[in-house]
């Protein structure tokens, strides 16, 4: 999928941005006051976004399904309701990004920097957060069953009424972590630290 590119640096809604490159418009989107993609329900689906810059894209409820977006810069991105079903999300930096209801059901996200990004309602069924860096994420309400979160730091991590049924929590950092009402039926518990730093007794 051809991509086209903005010169100059990106003004963020609320924050300012150094950007070093230009920021990434794909082909169907246009382009906002501030220099970023406005892909607002665009379909992007099969689309090879890796390594592209949407930093304060709008994509929300765009189609993103099966798209390739590893090493992405996603920060401060929306992607309200989007669909990343089976996207590869591996290396991408999202953080202070919207995905609020997003569809992420078997989603790569191995090794990608969640940082402050908020996940509330979002369906994370069955993806993989395998070495993700989720501190200080908002996960309020989120579907997490069958999830892989192999070594994820879930510092701060606001877990409250999140489904982890029968997620994979095996080596992760829950320190300071809110997990009230969170559903931790058959949750893998392995060198896990619980959000009193202590490791065990399970389930935290």
């Amino acid at each position: 999928r051809l991509v086209r590119s903005n010169l100059g640096f990106i003004r963020g809604k609320a924050h300012k941005t150094n950007a070093t490159r230009a920021s990434t418009v794909p082909d169907g989107c246009s382009t906002q006051s501030n220099g970023a993609a406005d892909c607002q329900y665009a379909n992007l689906s099969n689309a090879n976004l890796s390594y592209a810059n949407l930093s304060y894209a709008d994509l929300s409820g765009a189609n993103l399904g099966d798209a390739n977006l590893s090493y992405a810069n996603l920060s401060y991105a929306d992607l309200n309701g989007a669909y990343l079903y089976d996207a590869n999300l591996s290396y991408a930096n999202l953080t202070f990004a919207n995905l609020s209801g997003a569809y992420l059901y078997l989603a790569n996200l191995s090794y990608a920097n969640l940082s402050f990004a908020n996940l509330s309602f979002a369906n994370l069924s069955e993806a993989n957060l395998s070495y993700a860096n989720l501190s200080s994420v908002m996960l309020v309400n989120a579907s997490l069953n069958v999830a892989n979160l192999f070594e994820a730091n879930l510092t701060d991590a606001n877990l409250t009424r999140a489904n982890l049924t029968d997620a994979n929590l095996t080596g992760s950092n829950l320190t300071g972590a809110t997990m009230t009402g969170t559903d931790v039926d058959g949750v893998t518990w392995s060198d896990t630290t619980c959000p009193n730093q202590q490791k065990g007794p399970y389930p935290c």
